[in-house]
């Protein structure tokens, strides 16, 4: 995000991902809410979508589209009222999540295996996404014990799993000098 700042440039895919999360963070913070969860099991979820909220509008800025804003944030308020006017809905968005979810790390894998090359990805990271996955995993069960949410995590925890084990592998080697 600070490159986005300080470079004041992007590339669409950096826009499409960003919606992507926005809309993942959305729907699963109406779930826990439409099923009247403790406030603890999605209480992260409004500052990421905020923050994801400022990034955009920085992408929309300097891309000078601050005019389409409005179009999205409309977008968005009316798809966030519509996931909750049925039960059916929100649960079909949910799932679609986890789908979603599972295909941006299955395709984060296919770039690994293409490449040969994890210099650019961060071990770290894929294993802090790992234990927050087997954490929530824990929580899910002493808290709600919802099963959509249990299969999201323990789905989300073996692909990310496999993502850090992947970088691992791919990590590249320092060379010794003489």
């Amino acid at each position: 995000y600070f490159n986005l700042i300080h470079f004041k440039t992007f590339d669409f895919m950096t826009f499409y991902i960003c919606m992507n999360f926005h809309y993942l963070f959305i729907v699963f913070m109406s779930y826990q809410m439409y099923y009247d969860y403790p406030p603890l099991t999605y209480l992260e979820y409004p500052i990421l979508i905020a923050q994801d909220v400022i990034v955009l509008l920085l992408i929309l800025h300097y891309n000078r589209n601050m005019k389409h804003s409005l179009i999205y944030a409309a977008l968005f308020v009316g798809g966030w009222q519509l996931l909750t006017a049925q039960k059916w809905v929100i649960d079909l968005a949910m799932s679609l999540c986890t789908v979603i979810s599972a295909g941006s790390k299955l395709a984060q894998l296919q770039c690994l295996w293409r490449s040969k090359d994890s210099g650019q990805v961060s071990a770290l990271t894929w294993a802090l996404a790992t234990y927050t996955c087997l954490a929530r995993i824990f929580t899910t069960v002493i808290t709600t014990g919802d099963t959509q949410v249990l299969i999201r995590f323990v789905v989300m925890s073996i692909l990310n799993m496999w993502v850090t084990v992947t970088v691992v592998y791919y990590k590249p080697h320092a060379v010794k000098q003489d």
